[in-house]
């Protein structure tokens, strides 16, 4: 069994390479449960997650007889580590031989995680965001939030890249970390303004409060949410989600723990019909994405274990090869 690092999965991936990894992924699907999730209460400090994401290779889709992997991903979100310089997300990701069952590979979760969720925006950006969209706003600065710029800058002509975090030392490192890449990226003070001005909004915070307000949306705009995982999180309010045509990364996911998706749902405010499409709806050209340029699309992404699937087994063959 490999023991694989977060260095080694920086070295078998590429952004454009993962993207399209994806795409046939979700075109040729998986068996993938809808995730356990555990509240985990402490005594002091405020509560843990854990999540338990099993994914395994469909046999029974076209085109798939052999080869076969099992995968599951063990994470722990841990609010409090923020205060103790650790980061929120913990994670590991145990690969298996699907015919045998034996451990072929355990992969640094978290690293995993940060590029399978940054290319699954990414690959929704590819079908949602306008070709010539060259302005970006990610909000939050945690270690997701350069994979994501990376990752959008893979699929758009990305020229402007802007960082918006509560705390604005920390947006002002992620943007330096940009631009020591050759990215084009900056700190913003002013979220509202930022919000009228991008053509891409790619948010990943744990915020109960909605941070993106519909109404300072230009038409034309990219709505990109990765990061409330509870039914009580919500990073967009009512209006935005109003204004926009709704996409997800799996309809039993984003219905079930996205608050986000949630709650507008039991107001009334969306209705279940008007969820446009899932990644799998759009990787088989099932469903439209974008119509024209100046509609406002939205895409809610909860996590699919079947993204950590194809990005293990994508890891594992390239360090095998």
């Amino acid at each position: 069994m490999l023991t694989i690092s977060a260095a080694e999965v920086d070295q078998s991936l590429t952004f454009p390479g993962l993207v399209e990894t994806l795409r046939v992924a979700f075109r040729d699907g998986a068996v993938q449960p809808v995730r356990h999730h555990h509240t985990v209460e402490r005594p002091d400090g405020e509560a843990s997650t854990l999540l338990l994401m099993p994914a395994w290779t469909d046999f029974n889709a076209a085109g798939i007889s052999a080869g076969g992997h099992i995968g599951v991903k063990i994470v722990t979100v841990s609010p409090d580590n923020n205060a103790i310089g650790k980061p929120a997300v913990m994670g590991v990701y145990l690969l298996l031989n699907g015919a045998t069952g034996e451990p072929e590979a355990l992969i640094d979760g978290q690293r995993l995680t940060q590029w399978r969720t940054a290319c699954a925006s990414a690959l929704a950006a590819s079908y949602l965001a306008r070709e010539d969209a060259s302005r970006l706003l990610v909000i939050g600065a945690g270690a997701l939030s350069p994979f994501l710029a990376k990752a959008h800058c893979a699929v758009r002509p990305i020229r402007t890249i802007r960082i918006w975090n509560r705390t604005l030392d920390n947006a002002e490192k992620v943007a330096a970390g940009l631009r020591a890449e050759g990215f084009a990226a900056s700190a913003a003070t002013d979220l509202d303004a930022e919000l009228g001005q991008a053509d891409i909004v790619s948010s990943a915070t744990i915020a109960t409060d909605p941070l993106i307000k519909g109404a300072r949306l230009k038409p034309g705009s990219h709505v990109d949410m990765v990061g409330g995982f509870t039914p009580t999180m919500r990073e967009s309010d009512d209006e935005a989600i109003g204004r926009a045509r709704v996409y997800v990364d799996t309809r039993a996911g984003a219905t079930k723990e996205a608050g986000d998706i949630v709650i507008p749902l039991a107001s009334g405010v969306l209705k279940s019909e008007a969820i446009i499409a899932d990644l799998h709806e759009l990787a088989r050209g099932q469903k439209q994405g974008r119509r024209s340029a100046d509609e406002i699309t939205l895409f809610k992404s909860v996590g699919a274990a079947l993204e950590d699937l194809a990005a293990g087994i994508a890891v594992y063959k390239a360090l095998r090869s």
